[in-house]
């Protein structure tokens, strides 16, 4: 993509903040949407909640990257977590959506989060795009949160949706939990240690949003994941060799229960989804093994 004018929800998170890093770093012109009045030049207000988006901070922008949505794992899914996480991945989405339809000149491409969640609980079995979505809380959640962007592709806009993985990385998300615990030598295998984790490096996660951005014929679901998924018993051992640290602990089923609520069962699910369409369309991962992941996650 040449020089442009993205705009980028979800700017602050974990995976908004490098996607935005990157673009700038290229010389793109990158407006930021906030769920308050701007402070900053480069700062569009929006409302998922009530809808609303500034369209006129939209105008002339050649992309839309929509991320936002409350953290699945910041809170015990009580029916009102659980609502908030619907409802700001669905009325968001649906917001954008609207937003990017309305302008006589709508951008391009239009790239929305998702999540491999969509799959729900796969055991050892590999999925890729083509799958049909499982039963449950998340996965029902990920078939609204697509079908929310509706509108925009009603408009002609080229719309991805992001089926991101688990993101290693050092400081945030679900992984930067896990880092301070492994340091400490407290780190261990979450029940059977069976279930595969379908995970990415934060680096090659904003390499593909990047092709997503840039890939003209890639439309509709696309897993974001390495391309070679592993248990948990697997991922618990390559944090205990990359990091030096014995991995004795194992957590069992029913302390995650007791610990996590409704929660636990995402926890203790398997996903082994594979990333079919990006590796067809040419991507190349710089991190595929987790090995490497994880020491990428370090520097």
């Amino acid at each position: 993509m040449q020089r442009s004018r993205i705009a980028v929800t979800g700017a602050s998170g974990l995976i908004g903040k490098a996607l935005v890093h990157s673009l700038r770093a290229d010389g793109h012109e990158v407006v930021r949407l906030v769920r308050r009045p701007p402070r900053a030049g480069d700062e569009v207000e929006w409302d998922p909640q009530r809808q609303y988006v500034d369209v006129a901070g939209l105008v002339g922008c050649e992309a839309v990257v929509h991320l936002a949505g409350a953290g699945v794992g910041d809170h015990r899914w009580t029916d009102a977590y659980r609502k908030e996480i619907r409802d700001s991945r669905v009325l968001g989405t649906a917001a954008i959506a609207e937003a990017v339809a309305s302008l006589d000149v709508p951008p391009r491409v239009l790239v929305s989060g998702s999540a491999v969640g969509y799959y729900g609980d796969t055991g050892d079995r590999p999925v890729d795009e083509s799958a049909p979505p499982g039963d449950g809380f998340l996965p029902q959640v990920c078939v609204e949160w697509e079908e929310a962007a509706a509108a925009a592709q009603e408009a002609g806009v080229r719309t991805a949706f992001a089926r991101t993985g688990l993101v290693v990385a050092r400081h945030g998300g679900a992984w930067g939990r896990m880092f301070p615990l492994f340091k400490a030598g407290l780190g261990g295998r979450l029940g059977s240690g069976r279930q595969y984790w379908s995970f990415i490096a934060l680096h090659d996660e904003i390499a593909a949003l990047r092709h997503l951005l840039d890939t003209d014929s890639l439309s509709g679901p696309v897993n974001l994941t390495a391309p070679e998924p592993v248990t948990n018993r697997e991922a618990t051992a390559a944090m205990g060799r990359v990091l030096h640290r014995p991995t004795p602990f194992a957590v069992p089923r029913p302390v995650l229960r007791a610990a996590l609520g409704d929660m636990a069962a995402d926890v203790l699910s398997s996903q082994r989804a594979l990333p079919a369409r990006l590796l067809e369309s040419g991507f190349s991962f710089a991190f595929p093994r987790i090995d490497d992941a994880i020491r990428a996650a370090l520097r």
